[in-house]
């Protein structure tokens, strides 16, 4: 009698082993979360960025991202910024080089255009490139960044509607910098999924009045979670 009470409590013990091992400890739930990487832009070794008549880019890409940054906690991400303070220079390659520390599922790079048009657009790497001796992205990273850029230009510009031009997607060589490199330095040196992010162009005085706006600046953060989500799953 007592052999089979041992052979019982041992079959019962067997039985719950496997599903013990089932559960997910606090550890391994957040290892599981996406992390996001949020570049705001500038100052780095291209310079300051652009100005408008009453905000800069350097300001708008710096107080976006902090807001990103905390509505995307509020959602579960773990995130990772590449600097610590608005003024901070941390230089492009360095910026993609936290990302790829952090293993981000995407990188965000905020930035604000100057020309003369309007709008929100989204570049992303569509070839290799060479700065700095270093070539890059992987043929995996350009084709996996190329379908975040659509997935989050789609999300983002519904969430704007009318209240903001989307300009749309681009590659980076119709940027001044990616023409010269065949793409961004921080899309060469990133070894996880990228996207750069102008938010409007601030030298037009429409938009400048818009991301500047409490309001503006609300849809804008808005916009840009909405896209993080669906690009990232």
């Amino acid at each position: 009698m007592k052999m089979n009470t041992r052979i019982t409590w041992l079959a019962a013990l067997l039985l719950f082993l496997p599903m013990a091992g089932s559960f997910a400890s606090p550890a391994q739930t957040i290892a599981h979360r996406k992390v996001i990487c949020i570049d705001p832009g500038h100052p780095s070794e291209v310079g300051r960025g652009t100005e408008g008549r009453h905000v800069t880019e350097m300001q708008v890409a710096w107080d976006v991202g902090c807001d990103l940054a905390k509505a995307l906690r509020a959602q579960g991400y773990e995130v990772v910024l590449t600097k610590r303070s608005e003024g901070q220079f941390v230089k492009n390659r360095r910026r993609a080089e936290i990302a790829n520390a952090a293993h981000a599922d995407l990188m965000v790079r905020l930035h604000c255009d100057a020309n003369s048009g309007t709008g929100m657009a989204v570049y992303a790497p569509d070839r290799q490139g060479t700065s700095g001796g270093v070539r890059g992205p992987s043929p995996q990273i350009i084709a996996r960044s190329q379908v975040a850029a659509r997935v989050f230009n789609a999300a983002a510009a519904s969430v704007l509607g009318k209240e903001l031009r989307d300009k749309g997607v681009f590659p980076d060589t119709s940027t001044a910098v990616g023409a010269k490199q065949g793409a961004l330095t921080g899309s060469i040196c990133s070894r996880v999924p990228v996207i750069l992010i102008e938010m409007c162009v601030l030298t037009n005085p429409n938009d400048e009045r818009f991301i500047s706006s409490k309001r503006g600046h609300t849809l804008m953060v808005s916009a840009l979670t909405a896209g993080i989500e669906a690009a990232v799953k």
